[in-house]
């Protein structure tokens, strides 16, 4: 555009401050300025207005200048500056000459050129209709009296076959439409003859055989010569073919549209739009040719000729209408080879940029944008599975089924995800779009400022993790730049690494969960089965067609999930407005089967887990709880009328008004139907006593009544469930002799930043760096192995190929204030590389934790650390392997190393964290083993029923044995609808410690505790004394797994011989978590085994004499291999030195399965050895902060098990 002329009467104030005054001049010196401002006119660069040019002046010395410049003429008051020249510059944008101005006008300009381009197609459209009016007004027969040069010679033929070339050349051309069509003539010849002008470059030959030029001449100078030569008016004139101009008139003014308002359109649009126009244009030019050409042959109308066009082109060719003159038949060979020439080109073009828009994935329309929900998933690489745990927890929720997902990723659509989005279910709610998300261009295709959320997931197959997270870290900026109000959720690998991303609204660090989830699993067994399962959703209907009550009970149990209501609305909670939390947690789960765990209050932004009897239950409360749906889709149905009710003493006894409902809880799609009923029990059932076998004297005669209000008095810190008495005895007598050197505190050393602060046992004083080393003596100590170390509890050894900060959260929750002192366990940190010194200054503080560098696969590295006298072994997914070549290889070193100390060292507990869970079915692997044939397929079937958890019957899955980290993907995808949940795992896991917020524990059932018979009566104890949150049981039951049917009998004949030796074994055994008493529960379950003969497919009949003997020779080779490899292990204990005592006593206890049972009913009877998971209060919760926490008081180990074993291991 021309910039504006800035002259001194245009900026008069900028000419006052900018320039002197002019000077007044005589009359002839403006006359050299005139003719100089004159010459100056046609440039467009620089006007020099000269006031005064006297060649006197040259010589002269330079004039002062103006005050405003020169400070000592201003002060002086010197008034010479007014007589001053000035020279006025002026500047131009544009060039000033008219044919730069038309340019500017007819081309540059995207506005005014797309008005001249609108009104040019316009006349082209009108050209074609007047000629389409010409044609319905032409009639051949008629005699046209303006025809003045018809020869004589030109008769009408008699002959079809003969051509009257009269008929071609000469049209009827009515007077009106004769006047119009030169009107659009003459302007479209001026129009053309300006274009090509204003276009000309210096080659004048290039204009005129320019295409478009050819055809304006052949359709507008005819017509323009009808006007000097009337006998031409007739002449024919093919005006159809500004239908071809009409065409690139149409592309340019599209083109100049989308300059103007700065929007560009996709290629695939601009393609497709001009085949179009091409199939029209040459349908048309063909139906207007052949009309005209026939006027000489058949005589065709427009709609024939048209008609005979599209069956040609569509290669249909019917035959009822054809060209009868060879000209006409010239004219279709000529359409039909061009149609041949630039049609493939055309459609090539077309599928080359469809191709390549399905690699790119397209757009989400704004439109779309404004009137659907939508997320954006944004990856570095997308795999099968990553996509499809998204899928199916996003859509698990009712109120996401209209939400669409829009994946921005820069790689290229994998196969087998394109044939997932292909599946109908997902094509229309899932939208693939090949972009990064640093680039605006590409957050814009993805509608990222319009939609409801943003999930930025970390590649954990990556080789550099820290690259991973560096990448996540660029996509959360950029995200965050782009779309400000747009919720961001981010996943990140490495801790330190997690405060760069803190702006996010929710942020999940993996191995912070991970190392604390593993940690807790050695305290509190299968924690990460119990956190998987609350955090997927599950209807709780699998397993529910097995014959096996155990996987029946498991699959409903797992649909419990974390749930929240305020208890003003609540019909849960509501009544207990006023009353405390411990009483509101108990007659809820008593009365509705739901398990209240948490609750903020509405001025605290802080969750508290089991805050305590003290806690008092307000109505603007936000309650946490557990069940198997939320109170929103849940129905009540009452059986019976409670009668009473309302009449109930706050202080009974477990009396027939709050006895015990059996609960009916029927899962269905999306709703429950909780079926309340009050059944009258037997009348000595009424009181709780214990059995005389239990020594019913030492015990009261029945549980205590959970108050409403709660007694200070009343509550224990650390109650258990035997009396408090037996608690300090044991507490006297060991004492002073574990955990008397340590103190309470704080870690001095952090990691890495953003690392929550934990009250943990530390040691007083640093140890130094040499004394960490555990198999080499220093200068302070002389051990070299862990048996020279005297410890007293059982190892955790945990295998890692480097130390990296995430194992600072797997020590903090082993070492935190909570746990008892004369139950802490020695952590020992088997590591590929020996760690660096800014990580041993990190633990250095903290009481037996020691290292050594070694691998699993070296079996000295195993026997130096103390497997022999080790109670859990961690093995932690290796970095260097989570790639691999087929992506599911990944795991296979893990696999086979995990397999060799599974035959090595049977009783050992190994927690395995894998890449991928699909692998977990090759743990403890037997190769012949028919239970696990049926477990594989009822996993098969469970995953063709659609459900999320169809590993979750794996064995090694129940009992907590094997973990991987994808696992936990759902917790961030969960937080879109419950943005509460990561804050609860985080507090369940330890990795934060909110004051007044409880921690989650362990108790183990023992022969001492069957006494209260099922999971509500125990409920009511926990309540009741120790103000203790039940929320859930480990269950471990005694089971055969058989090779063969034919094995059977031999199994049951073991079976004997081992109970026989039941009770020397029962002296000898530890209790631990993934054992129990053989001698108390039966090998072979009836049912067990038929459903394992029924889906083994086996024959019944019993197998012959030989067959018996053969399989006992095989059971005496198995029990060779087994001596075998326990003298492979002697032999390497010897050549180290090593005693081999403790190797002797290790016991093969694989013939056991363990799961987890979340939330159960309160009638679930208890069962010897089920450990029970607690939510215990913080015992700092209520005490002064000026006091010192002391040892707490304790009849059991209540959040470990097996303390009888740790209290005779000396190691």
């Amino acid at each position: 555009m021309m910039g504006p002329r800035m002259d001194a009467t245009a900026q008069p104030a900028q000419n006052s401050v900018m320039s002197p005054p002019r000077r007044p001049s005589s009359s002839h010196a403006d006359r050299p300025s005139e003719t100089l401002q004159k010459n100056n006119s046609s440039n467009s660069g620089v006007i020099l207005d000269i006031s005064t040019l006297k060649m006197a002046d040259v010589d002269s010395e330079v004039p002062p200048l103006p005050p405003r410049y020169r400070f000592r003429d201003l002060l002086l008051g010197d008034q010479t500056f007014q007589n001053d020249d000035r020279v006025q510059v002026e500047f131009y944008v544009n060039e000033n000459t008219f044919k730069e101005r038309l340019k500017l006008f007819f081309i540059k300009n995207q506005r005014s050129s797309l008005r001249i381009r609108l009104f040019n197609f316009a006349l082209k459209i009108l050209t074609c209709a007047l000629y389409i009016l010409r044609v319905s007004l032409d009639d051949p027969k008629e005699i046209n009296p303006r025809a003045m040069c018809r020869n004589s010679s030109f008769l009408n033929a008699t002959d079809s076959r003969e051509i009257n070339w009269e008929l071609i050349f000469w049209v009827t051309r009515r007077e009106p439409v004769w006047a119009i069509q030169v009107t659009v003539a003459l302007i479209s010849f001026l129009e053309t003859m300006l274009i090509t002008y204003l276009s000309y470059k210096g080659n004048i030959w290039e204009q005129f055989f320019q295409i478009s030029f050819i055809l304006e001449m052949i359709n507008s100078v005819p017509f323009i010569i009808t006007i000097f030569w009337p006998p031409l008016r007739c002449i024919f004139v093919p005006v159809f073919l500004n239908c071809w101009l009409a065409k690139g008139a149409l592309e340019n003014m599209i083109n100049d549209f989308h300059r103007a308002i700065q929007r560009t359109h996709s290629a695939m649009f601009n393609q497709v739009f001009i085949l179009i126009c091409t199939l029209l244009c040459l349908v048309f030019t063909g139906a207007c040719g052949i009309q005209h050409l026939e006027r000489a042959g058949k005589n065709l109308s427009l709609f024939d000729s048209f008609y005979f066009c599209i069956v040609t082109f569509s290669t249909v060719g019917y035959g009822d209408v054809t060209p009868q003159i060879w000209p006409s038949q010239l004219l279709v060979v000529i359409l039909i080879c061009v149609a041949l020439v630039v049609l493939p080109l055309q459609f090539e073009e077309l599928a080359y940029l469809w191709m390549e828009s399905q690699k790119l994935g397209g757009n989400y329309s704004r439109h779309r944008a404004q009137t659907e929900k939508h997320v954006v998933l944004c990856v570095s690489s997308l795999k099968i599975d990553l996509l499809m745990d998204f899928l199916n927890e996003f859509y698990a929720h009712p109120r996401l089924q209209d939400y669409y997902v829009v994946i921005l990723c820069p790689t290229e659509i994998d196969i087998q995800v394109r044939r997932i989005l292909q599946i109908p279910l997902w094509s229309q709610r899932v939208i693939y779009l090949q972009g990064s998300a640093l680039k605006d261009q590409d957050l814009m295709r993805a509608k990222m400022d319009d939609a409801e959320a943003c999930f930025i997931l970390s590649s954990r197959n990556e080789v550099d993790r820290t690259a991973a997270d560096h990448q996540t870290i660029l996509r959360a900026w950029a995200a965050k730049d782009f779309a400000p109000n747009c919720p961001l959720y981010v996943q990140i690998l490495k801790p330190e690494n997690k405060f760069h991303v803190k702006f996010a609204d929710h942020v999940v660090c993996e191995e912070e969960f991970k190392y604390a989830m593993l940690a807790l699993n050695c305290v509190c067994p299968a924690t990460s089965t119990l956190v998987t399962l609350l955090v997927h959703t599950s209807r709780g209907q699998e397993g529910q067609l097995s014959p096996e009550q155990w996987q029946r009970m498991y699959g409903r149990c797992s649909g419990n999930e974390v749930y929240h209501i305020r208890l003003g609305d609540s019909k849960f909670f509501g009544e207990y407005d006023g009353k405390s939390f411990t009483y509101a947690s108990f007659h809820a789960h008593k009365k509705y089967g739901v398990c209240l765990i948490g609750v903020k209050r509405e001025d605290n932004k802080s969750i508290l887990l089991n805050p305590g009897p003290r806690h008092i239950m307000a109505a603007s409360d936000t309650c946490y709880y557990i069940n198997i749906t939320k109170e929103e889709n849940s129905a009540f149905i009452f059986k019976q009328e409670e009668k009473n009710s309302k009449g109930l003493p706050g202080t009974g006894l477990y009396d027939a008004p709050s006895r015990l409902p059996v609960h009916s809880i029927i899962a269905s799609m999306g709703t429950v139907a909780i079926d309340l009923q009050h059944p009258d029990p037997p009348e000595e059932s009424s009181k709780l006593t214990v059995p005389a076998e239990n020594g019913a004297g030492s015990r009261r005669p029945s549980i205590a009544p959970v108050l409403e209000i709660a007694d200070s008095t009343a509550i224990l810190p650390c109650d258990l469930l035997s009396d408090q008495s037996e608690d300090e005895t044991n507490q006297s007598d060991e004492e002073g002799s574990v955990g008397s050197d340590f103190v309470k505190g704080y870690p001095p050393n952090s990691p890495y930043i953003g690392s929550s602060p934990t009250l943990c046992h530390l040691l007083p004083q640093k140890a130094p760096f040499c004394c960490l080393r555990l198999d080499k003596g220093c200068t302070h100590n002389s051990f070299e192995d862990a048996k020279a170390y005297g410890f007293k509890n059982k190892l955790i050894i945990v295998s890692a190929e480097m130390a990296g900060n995430g194992l600072y959260n797997f020590i903090v929750p082993l070492r935190a204030y909570y746990r008892p002192r004369k139950e802490l366990n020695p952590i020992v940190l088997l590591l590929d590389y020996p760690p660096d010194n800014h990580f041993l200054e990190a633990i250095c503080c903290f009481p037996m934790v020691y290292f050594m560098a070694g691998t699993i696969d070296n079996l000295d590295n195993l026997l130096q650390c103390g497997i022999i006298y080790a109670d859990n072994l961690v093995v932690v997914d290796k970095e260097s392997t989570m790639s691999a070549e087929e992506d599911y290889m990944a795991d296979a070193k893990t696999i086979v190393n995990v397999q060799t100390m599974f035959r090595l060292f049977p009783s050992l507990s190994i927690i395995t964290e894998l890449t991928h869970p699909s692998n977990m079915r090759f743990m403890q692997f037997r190769a012949k083993d028919c239970y696990s044939l049926a477990l594989s397929k009822l996993e098969k079937i469970e995953r063709d029923k659609g459900s999320n958890l169809a590993f979750m019957f794996r064995l090694p899955f129940a009992a907590g044995r094997v973990f991987s980290i994808s696992m936990l993907d759902t917790l961030l995808y969960q937080s879109f609808v419950k943005d509460f949940v990561i804050a609860i795992m985080r507090l369940l896991l330890g990795l934060d410690t909110t004051p007044g917020s409880g921690y989650l524990c362990v108790m183990k059932i023992t022969e001492e505790d069957l006494w209260i018979r099922t999971y509500g009566r125990l409920f009511q104890k926990f309540c009741s004394s120790s103000a203790e949150i039940p929320i859930g049981i480990y269950r471990t039951e005694s089971h055969m797994f058989s090779t063969s049917e034919s094995q059977m009998s031999v199994n049951v004949d073991q079976a004997e011989e081992l109970r026989d030796r039941g009770d020397s074994w029962k002296k000898k055994a530890p209790r631990n978590s993934t054992t129990s008493d053989q001698s108390d529960h039966p090998l072979l379950r009836k049912k067990s085994m038929q459903w394992a003969r029924r889906l083994s497919r086996k024959n019944n009949k019993p197998g012959s004499r030989a067959e018996r003997i053969s399989q006992q020779r095989l059971n005496l080779y198995r029990r060779s291999e087994r001596q075998e490899l326990s003298e492979l292990v002697k032999n390497r204990m010897k050549h180290l030195g090593l005693p081999t005592v403790g190797y002797d006593e290790m016991n093969d206890h694989q013939n056991t399965l363990s799961y987890v049972l979340i939330n159960p009913p309160p009638d679930t009877m208890l069962e010897l050895n089920d450990i029970v998971y607690i939510i215990r209060p913080d015992p700092l919760a209520h005490m002064p902060e000026d006091s010192q926490v002391g040892p707490t008081h304790s009849s059991r180990n209540q959040q470990d098990f097996g303390t009888e074993t740790r209290d005779e291991t000396h190691l």
